[in-house]
């Protein structure tokens, strides 16, 4: 699960960057080209994020109650989406937009939810 974080987190933050410098690949663009196709985008892809991070610590840390290992990933990645969210209106080719962050903290949220409902296998 590790692995699969650390590669979901590279991606994003290169849709990020190429956001920021206006040259995200038209294929990509087209996958939210309807309405509110951005904010569903922000939903899913940190909905997704949030779990597999959350997974990850939750194995690596099993002596770490259920509850703060969530709340502690979540919080992190909320703040930092929040910032990245925030810096968005000192790149020409961004805008701030305050459903984007419900949309995105939303995602965190319920893929914090999602990780923690799975429970650990029996032995760990």
């Amino acid at each position: 699960m590790k692995s699969i974080s650390v590669v979901f987190l590279v991606f994003i933050v290169t849709v990020i960057i190429l956001a920021d410098h206006g040259s995200i690949p038209p294929f990509i663009r087209s996958i939210y080209d309807f309405q509110y196709g951005d904010k569903l985008g922000h939903f899913i892809l940190y909905s997704l994020l949030t779990f597999f991070v959350t997974r990850t610590f939750l194995t690596a840390l099993p002596s770490k109650p259920r509850g703060w290992v969530t709340l502690s990933v979540g919080s992190t990645l909320a703040l930092g989406i929040a910032l990245e969210e925030w810096s968005q209106q000192f790149f020409s080719a961004r805008t701030f937009d305050l459903v984007d962050l419900l949309a995105s903290c939303l995602g965190v949220i319920v893929g914090g939810w999602a990780a923690s409902k799975i429970q650990r296998p029996k032995g760990r």
